[in-house]
This record gives C-alpha cells, structure tokens and sequence, in this order.
C-alpha cells in the first residue's frame, strides 16, 4: 500500500474497532472513552511499527522516547479524536492517522466512523457549494474568544462540534467554511486532518498566519486555521487587528 491507502485503510479499521468496543456494552461511559483509546492505540502504533518499520511514530495514547525527532517521516495519530463525544456516543469524533515529512503534514486520514466516512489525502473530490450562510465550527465547550469577535464583526454564524478532526472536515464537506481553534491542541489533534484539508486545498495555518509545523521537540501546537481560500485572507486581517 502507498503511504495514502496506509492511512486510510488503518483510520478505517480503528474507526471500526471503536464502534465495536463502544457497541459491547460492557463499559460505563466513564471507562468507555479509555478503553476506546487504548484499544485502538494498540491497532495502530503496532500496525504502523509494521508495515513502516524505519518511520517515526508519535501517538497521543504513547509515552514518546524522542527517537523520531531524527527521523524524516513520522506518523502522527490520534485513536480517538473527541474522546467525549465517543463516550456520549456522538457521531462528531474522529481518528486522525497522518505522515509528515520534514514537518510537513503530507499524507493523512480522518475517519468519521460515527457517519461512515473516510476523508483522505489522497482522494478529493471539488468542494461541495458553501452554506447559504458564512459558518464557523467551534470547540462545544470552549469556543475561541477570536471566534466568537470575528463572527460578531462579520455575522458568521457559529456551530459547535467536538473532535477537531470533524471540524475540519466540516468545512470540507461543505457543512461550515471556517474552522478557527485558539485553545490549545497538540500535533496529534491537527496533522491529519491538515494534511487532507491541504490536499483539497484549503488555507491551513496558524493564527497568525504562519506555517503549522509537525515533529517538534514539544509538540504542543495551539492554535489553528482551515478555512476555504476565499475566506482565509479576511479572516487573517481580522486576527491581526485583535490585540494580543
């Protein structure tokens, strides 16, 4: 398999184990979001370490050693993006399974197994017209403070969702034109679902407009934007204009 069909084949797979631990039945929705993560984990850091032996991996569900910092490729995943919305059985979730290359999101997969889908880097489609109405996802529970100005100066109107990786494939999908998350995040949350969102060619970046960048010594990476071309350059001018 190419690195693309790698991808998309082991978010499938994870996504369906996923549904089959939460279906079983035998976990409280406090325990069902851990045994979910550690489940699918285990698929993927031992399925990668597989079929890409030589390749860096960096898991949010793995104690990293480092060694990936002096690697090329590295896979980054996310078993279960949206921890709580899986648990509350949700279908706004994600797993996120992404390579970059000299920290470069170029190959990635986000599995939406809660609606049967699998958005992939290497398999796009135009983007579907956008919504009669310019819309914004944010976080449910802590939408960002830039979010909510820029959709008071401009009338956005915004939609709460969960998991990252089902914000960003909103927009995608065609379901919002903005997605804009200033609370902080990690590498994992973010490198999948970029390097699809690029692939279709949308904007990606952070907030100030510089370059997202992926195998970092510290991966935290706090904000975002992906957002459809037309927007990204006013959205942008509008971030630059808020204090810091």
């Amino acid at each position: 398999m190419t690195d693309a069909e790698l991808a998309a084949h082991l978010a499938e797979v994870a996504g369906r184990i996923l549904l089959e631990v939460r279906n079983s039945g035998v976990f409280s929705e406090k325990l069902l979001g851990k045994a979910g993560d550690q489940t699918a984990n285990q698929f993927l850091v031992h399925a990668l370490r597989e079929q890409r032996p030589d390749d860096g991996l960096l898991s949010e569900e793995m104690k990293c050693d480092g060694a990936r910092l002096a690697q090329s490729r590295v896979w980054i995943v996310d078993p279960v993006d949206g921890t709580r919305e899986y648990g509350e059985g949700r279908a706004d979730w994600a797993v996120h399974v992404g390579l970059a290359i000299d920290g470069v999101a170029e190959v990635g997969a986000v599995a939406l197994p809660g609606v049967g889908a699998v958005l992939r880097s290497d398999q796009v489609a135009p983007l579907p017209s956008a919504p009669a109405r310019l819309r914004m996802v944010v976080s449910r529970t802590r939408p960002a403070k830039e979010a909510i100005a820029i959709a008071e100066r401009i009338g956005v109107e915004l939609v709460p969702m969960g998991s990252s990786g089902a914000k960003a494939m909103a927009v995608i999908r065609g379901e919002a034109d903005i997605y804009l998350h200033s609370g902080g995040q990690y590498e994992w949350d973010s490198a999948a679902p970029v390097a699809v969102a690029r692939a279709y060619g949308l904007h990606c970046s952070r907030i100030d407009g510089s370059p997202l960048t992926y195998n970092n010594e510290d991966v935290y990476l706090p904000d975002l934007l992906i957002a459809r071309p037309e927007h990204a350059e006013t959205v942008l001018a509008l971030l630059a204009e808020m204090p810091a």
